[in-house]
């Protein structure tokens, strides 16, 4: 079967109204991605002065042979130097554990908890399959309010933008880390991730699982003010 190329307009005004399309194409394109950058301008820190805060929330990004991969160990340090230094009290860790060979969140807390973060002071949220998903389920099912987010710095806005929507006051912390191919293509694919934020802020779909509430952050967060009353 013979394929026929497109034909391109003759006319002068044809050629330009494929223009004026194209870019008009690429302008709505960007739209979603120029509303994360001016949304989140005043809300993204460093490990060095993000605000003190009761929980930090990190969002999974892939195990390697059981471990966390590169990227999510970037995260998890981040996570464990703010909790050293007191900056926050408890790590809410979300992830995929959608199948029994696949458990983001055990693995970050066996991490955190190798590098100075008590098990106690870790919730899992085993439902996190998105950053939509997580951001609400931080909300209405871990009761979160206030939170300093961390990923790496070409997904931190998203994250920020979504979970403030989601009814988070959120704080967000990029880490940083080499430019390979893995953040090249991370930073390409926010820009069509940018419109998947944009509607479901618009649309504000229930996450795959929500489910009950669980105490766990309120717990920990219970546990953690008894021990600074003994140790004070």
């Amino acid at each position: 079967m013979k394929i026929r190329r497109p034909r391109l307009p003759r006319t002068r005004t044809g050629r330009r109204r494929l223009v004026q399309g194209v870019m008009a194409g690429c302008v709505l394109a960007l739209l979603p991605a120029t509303w994360l950058y001016v949304s989140t301008a005043d809300r993204l820190y460093t490990v060095a002065d993000v605000p003190r805060t009761d929980v930090a929330v990190v969002f999974g990004a892939g195990l390697w042979d059981g471990e966390p991969s590169p990227y999510l160990a970037h995260r998890l340090d981040a996570a464990a130097t703010l909790y050293r230094e007191g900056r926050v009290k408890v790590v809410l860790v979300t992830g995929d554990n959608s199948r029994k060979d696949y458990d983001e969140p055990d693995a970050m807390r066996t991490y955190l908890s190798r590098h100075g973060v008590p098990g106690k002071r870790v919730v899992s949220d085993y439902a996190g399959f998105d950053t939509w998903d997580s951001c609400v389920r931080a909300k209405k099912i871990f009761g979160v309010d206030r939170a300093v987010l961390i990923s790496q710095g070409f997904h931190i806005r998203r994250a920020v933008a979504l979970c403030e929507a989601a009814g988070v006051t959120s704080y967000g912390v990029g880490v940083e880390d080499k430019h390979d191919a893995t953040w090249y293509y991370g930073g390409s694919r926010e820009v069509l991730a940018a419109g998947k934020a944009a509607l479901d802020v618009v649309f504000e779909p229930n996450p795959q699982f929500l489910g009950k509430r669980e105490p766990g952050v309120s717990k920990a967060l219970a546990a953690a003010a008894r021990q600074a009353r003994r140790t004070g």
